[in-house]
């Protein structure tokens, strides 16, 4: 938060206890609305008023009174039952001017897991939310102090992982490098369901993709998986994507971290046997005590031929997560997309990631209730804490043009497709508005796949996304490129003013006009939006905060005076007053170039 606004908030905490209020509430501030007087206004007096027994204008115009300001405040008074400041305009700017301080470091590792994609074939837009809101957030995370561990979790022993493999089989295909390797093998999980539609064909199917699962299971297959899951990389780094380690499913269940949780878990009065009914043999947990409400509240973790359920394993990967189980071993994995990247491995030398005393799930909406069952797995074994800790980041799905999409039935659009298809429109929009760009390919790529990207954090998670590509990809609006493009916008100013020499003058901020003042504004509510999206666990308040950023330093650029002129030339400007619009848009091109860095986009110089 601005020093300044801590210092309005203490010239209040003051004036409270100059009333004899020794306990204050917690102080707000707040921008007065457009076209209101004052900058800022605390409406402290609203908590204050069934306590004090008075009407909240009576006790904002107490507070006033014995209010004591700092020496930047021009001016205190009431409105309403608001107590507001009117700030001096030159020190507005000057503060608004001057690079954020940065976040303290906070204790304790958050660890947040996302994208997760089965890897039986490529991605598709419904995957996409999942790494844009969880790589966004991770990002914000660590930007705003945390230590983020960020992990990617292979489900190499999963069903459809099976599928893709005996269809390889049962086709008898062979690869020829024709298309990217996930989308090859995709067609081949697709064709697979298509004939399985006939019951005699699913039925013949089934015992040999049994078969191929228990080979999962044994690691056997794990280079065929992992050639997926490599042509998955190059589609998730092209995305910005990036992940500290990747665990895969199979370790989990070879280092025994599967027996050691039902184990620890069968130790505790709510987890048994029973040996008859519907669940006899099977190991069972009675979750009623932390989920209420539920018509059945048994869980099965183990069936009765000792199989284990998803949930099992997700509450073993929880418990291993937050440091309750140990066992995995690490290594380097070697790939081309990005360094610094380990993955589960047997015999691994590297010590063990995890250990965190908060997790986030980053998985869509539907899967509330399995996430519900993993936080009662911790409440089961007397855990209460880390069950507080682990935090399920819900988001709705994603439709295509209206429809929801199946990857079974092959109505998706994939990632691959939606990124060279914005891509492709980039590059147009570039060539017609910028002929003479010096390197229009790599300008097409930033704005593109940041079109798409942004796309997926503007909008509230709990809200669902119908993805089209004309919104998506617009160029105008509440969009990745409108932001990209102020950007570009303030970088432009910036290097003419180098071009001129007088890219270094002196600002005197005592020249700052009120439309200085209005930007300054919107500036400095930066770290408090960074601050709100950590602590929310919410990407898209920082996407928005761009849009207003973007639209008020347009709004700034664009500004006439009465008379139709010009109001805020930077670099027409006389001296000192060129010097303080320098510095403000200085800083606004960094505070862009930052706050797109965090939501997964790049900053082009030139669009």
């Amino acid at each position: 938060m601005p020093h300044f606004k801590n210092q309005l908030k203490t010239a209040v905490t003051g004036a409270l206890a100059a009333m004899g209020i020794a306990e204050a509430p917690e102080i707000v501030l707040q921008e007065t609305p457009e076209g209101k007087e004052g900058d800022y206004g605390t409406p402290v007096a609203f908590s204050l008023a069934k306590a004090l027994r008075k009407a909240p204008p009576q006790i904002a115009g107490e507070i006033a009174a014995q209010l004591c300001p700092p020496e930047f405040v021009k001016r205190v008074f009431v409105v309403g039952a608001y107590v507001n400041f009117e700030i001096d305009p030159g020190y507005l700017a000057k503060v608004a001017a001057e690079p954020p301080a940065p976040f303290p470091q906070k204790p304790g590792k958050v660890l947040v897991e996302h994208t997760s994609v089965n890897p039986n074939k490529e991605l598709h837009v419904g995957h996409l939310r999942n790494l844009c809101l969880g790589d966004s957030l991770a990002r914000i995370l660590a930007f705003a102090g945390r230590e983020v561990e960020v992990m990617n979790y292979i489900d190499d022993t999963g069903r459809q992982a099976a599928e893709s493999l005996f269809a390889l089989e049962y086709f008898n295909l062979e690869y020829d490098g024709s298309q990217k390797y996930d989308h090859w093998v995709g067609e081949a999980y697709v064709r697979l369901h298509k004939e399985m539609e006939d019951p005699a064909k699913k039925a013949e199917f089934e015992a040999k993709i049994q078969e191929t699962l228990h080979r999962l299971e044994a690691g056997e297959l794990r280079d065929a998986v992992d050639k997926i899951l490599r042509s998955n990389l190059e589609t998730m780094h092209r995305l910005g994507a990036r992940y500290d380690v990747l665990v895969w499913e199979s370790d989990i269940v070879r280092e025994g971290l599967l027996a050691k949780a039902m184990d620890f878990l069968e130790k505790t009065p709510y987890v048994f046997r029973p040996t008859e009914g519907k669940y006899a043999g099977a190991l069972v947990m009675n979750t009623s005590q932390f989920i209420p409400g539920l018509e059945d509240p048994y869980l099965v973790l183990l069936r009765s031929n000792g199989t284990a359920t998803y949930t099992a394993k997700d509450i073993a990967f929880q418990m291993w997560k937050m440091g309750l189980l140990r066992g995995l071993r690490f290594k380097p994995y070697p790939n081309p997309v990005q360094d610094r990247l380990y993955t589960s491995a047997p015999g691994g030398e590297l010590p063990e990631f995890g250990g965190a005393a908060e997790t986030i799930n980053v998985i869509d909406a539907r899967q509330s209730h399995p996430q519900m069952t993993v936080k009662a797995g911790l409440e089961v074994v007397g855990r209460h804490e880390l069950a507080e800790g682990a935090y399920h980041l819900a988001y709705e799905t994603v439709l295509l043009e209206g429809r929801q999409m199946s990857g079974r039935k092959g109505i998706t659009v994939s990632v691959d497709e939606v990124l060279d298809e914005a891509v492709k429109r980039a590059k147009s929009v570039v060539a017609e508005k910028n002929p003479e760009h010096p390197d229009p390919d790599a300008a097409a790529e930033q704005v593109g796949v940041g079109a798409v990207r942004f796309a997926m954090i503007k909008t509230e998670a709990r809200k669902q996304i119908d993805f089209r590509y004309q919104q998506a990809l617009s160029f105008e609006g509440d969009t990745g490129p409108y932001v990209q493009y102020a950007h570009a916008r303030a970088s432009s100013i910036l290097r003419k003013a180098l071009e001129q020499g007088v890219s270094g003058e002196p600002a005197d901020f005592s020249l700052a006009t009120p439309y200085e003042v209005q930007l300054a504004k919107v500036l400095l509510r930066f770290p408090e939006v960074v601050q709100e999206a950590a602590q929310e666990k919410a990407p898209h308040q920082l996407a928005q905060y761009l849009l207003d950023l973007a639209a008020a330093w347009n709004s700034y650029y664009n500004a006439k005076t009465a008379d139709g002129r010009t109001a805020t030339a930077v670099l027409a400007a006389g001296p000192g007053l060129r010097g303080v619009r320098l510095a403000l848009v200085r800083n606004l091109k960094e505070t862009l170039k930052t706050g797109l860095g965090l939501v997964g986009l790049e900053a082009p110089e030139v669009m």
